[in-house]
């Protein structure tokens, strides 16, 4: 898991994505594992992130589970991890990662 988590952030860092987020959440009850943040420059880069992530994982054996495509919020489902390509401004605006550092569910409880 690790290596796959390292090489999807050099592959999102070296196409220039910014403040790229790594989150654990293994044992927090959420929906995945692992959830990937990262910031697009524009809707254009965002869709180009999402090609790129493509071509370079898919012959490695990543299984894109579901995409879903928007510039300004774009989801990557590869099962045990996701990856968000958000813009500035969505990701300014939704604060995902203030949600997903704070979640946990304990006896079926959103916590």
């Amino acid at each position: 898991m690790e290596e796959r988590l390292k090489r999807i952030v050099e592959l999102l860092d070296a196409r220039k994505a910014e403040d790229i987020e790594v989150f654990d959440l293994t044992d927090k009850g959420y929906i995945t594992n692992q959830v990937i943040i990262a910031t697009a420059l524009n809707t254009k880069h965002s869709l180009a992130l999402l090609e790129h992530l493509k071509v370079e994982l898919k012959p490695a054996g990543e299984e894109f589970v579901r995409t879903e495509e928007d510039g300004d919020w774009t989801i990557v489902d590869l099962g045990d991890i996701l990856i968000h390509l958000m813009t500035q401004e969505y990701r300014d605006k939704y604060t995902l990662e203030n949600f997903l550092e704070n979640f946990s569910i304990k006896d079926g409880e959103l916590y």
